[in-house]
């Protein structure tokens, strides 16, 4: 069993920066590949990013690829997003999860996910 709890959403203005986090309780963190998704309103949830288990390989969707970081510190049990260039289309409720397999960009494919924190980016 995982919990997990984002934190880091807020305010901001196109063009600038946030970094989420996402803190996981349980002493087997490092044993599940995490993911960030996001969630606008009246849309389908959407694979954002995710690490392997140990951090060595990141994946990305096309729309955040060079503008999005996903790192994470199994020491502190934590998943980091850096989102920098933020533009209006990032305005979402963003959501970290925890799988027990290898990577996945399919929500279905996450056994655990956090309440999730909203991201709202002004022009």
């Amino acid at each position: 069993q995982v919990q997990l709890v984002e934190s880091g959403g807020g305010l901001v203005q196109a063009g600038g920066s946030l970094r989420l986090s996402c803190a996981a309780s349980g002493r087997t963190f490092s044993s599940y590949a995490m993911g960030w998704f996001r969630q606008a309103p009246g849309k389908e949830r959407e694979f954002v990013a995710t690490i392997t288990r140990s951090g060595s390989s990141t994946y990305y969707a096309d729309s955040v690829k060079g503008r999005f970081t996903i790192s994470r510190d199994n020491a502190k049990n934590t998943v980091y997003l850096q989102m920098n260039s933020l533009n209006p289309e990032d305005t979402a409720v963003y959501y970290c999860a925890a799988s027990g397999g290898a990577v996945e960009t399919a929500p279905s494919r996450y056994s655990y996910w956090g309440q999730g924190t909203q991201v709202t980016v002004s022009s």
